[in-house]
């Protein structure tokens, strides 16, 4: 490990670069990635501690909750309420944003997290992980809503954990995409996926095609001509991957290539998507374009959305270049002849 460059000094090191060197950034790292290592912990004991299972509870938005869903978003906010970096915080798991308690000072930024992406992966032992999103806000303040809800455009950095056969930190602060993993022995994250990027083609594809029937026709067409395969006007071959968890799903996109979609459907019309804004598709959608993908809805650039609450749901489609622009061509096609 002589060689290698820790996350605190990677972090670091890129402040200096930007002249801004304060180490606030830094030490709010430091604490999300103290929580994910307890995370990761209790991820990788399985049913060993009897955090399996559901938690008999639903979150905000009517999900069951699992025992690990409650567990994880307790260690985010126990890891980052006192340690002065914060000015407030916001969960998937919580109605309403956190407040930081009086007692403890409140720093320059704003945490969004979901603390257990994929947990219905976790009884089957999949991999799950955590997303993170952090936005700048006036030290001091204690912050309201509106103080939350900034276009992805605005965010400082963003990152996820994936708790898999290793655990890794995948990182961007607005200078490219870099991947960590975490020795289990030392307790330290390295650097050991420097300069992720994203292929602008691919011949693979992740959907989940349950929902096939309740797709706009855009997105009928696209899927049906990657089925057609060779066969079809793509001229070519597609792979389809499904995994059920955004973390695996975009990792999967960062190290081989590929597009991902969650698009808009009419299965349930009161939702306008499936993913939540502002703490997945805004913090995915950073580190995918940084890597030279695109993330969009279909009709507009995720990371330009005007949130308009907290827990708003978002139509998703990411990674490849040339792929996602395609289908933002089919979707503008279609809304011109509607």
């Amino acid at each position: 490990m002589a060689n290698k460059i820790s996350l605190s000094q990677f972090i670091t090191e890129q402040q200096r670069q930007s002249g801004h060197s304060s180490g606030d950034l830094t030490g709010l790292l430091s604490d999300i990635v103290t929580a994910c290592k307890q995370i990761s912990h209790l991820v990788n004991q399985g049913d060993l501690i009897g955090t399996w299972g559901s938690a008999d509870s639903e979150n905000v938005q009517g999900e069951v909750q699992k025992k690990l869903d409650i567990i994880s978003n307790d260690y985010m906010v126990d890891a980052l309420k006192w340690t002065g970096h914060l000015a407030g915080m916001a969960s998937e798991e919580e109605d309403d944003p956190i407040a930081i308690p009086d007692e403890y000072p409140r720093g320059k930024y704003l945490a969004l997290f979901d603390p257990l992406d994929g947990s219905s992966n976790i009884d089957v032992n999949l991999t799950v992980g955590t997303i993170f999103s952090i936005l700048h806000c006036d030290q001091g303040i204690n912050p309201t809503l509106e103080d939350f809800l900034q276009p992805g455009t605005e965010q400082a950095c963003a990152g996820f954990v994936l708790y898999g056969p290793s655990t890794m930190l995948i990182l961007t602060t607005g200078h490219g995409v870099d991947g960590f993993t975490l020795d289990q022995e030392i307790g330290e994250f390295y650097l050991t996926h420097p300069g992720m990027t994203i292929p602008q083609d691919t011949q693979e594809f992740a959907i989940n095609m349950s929902n096939q029937r309740f797709w706009e026709p855009p997105m009928q067409q696209y899927i049906a001509e990657c089925m057609q395969g060779k066969d079809g006007i793509r001229g070519k071959d597609f792979n389809m991957r499904w995994i059920a968890s955004l973390v695996a799903e975009v990792y999967r996109v960062l190290t081989r290539g590929g597009i991902f979609m969650y698009p808009y459907d009419y299965k349930d019309p009161s939702k306008e998507g499936r993913l939540r804004l502002m703490y997945e598709a805004n913090p995915i959608g950073f580190i995918v374009e940084q890597a030279g993908g695109r993330c969009s809805t279909g009709r507009k650039r995720i990371m330009k959305l005007n949130p308009k609450e907290i827990h708003q749901r978002v139509p998703v489609i990411l990674g490849a270049k040339n792929e996602v622009d395609r289908l933002i061509s089919y979707h503008q096609e279609y809304d011109t002849c509607k």
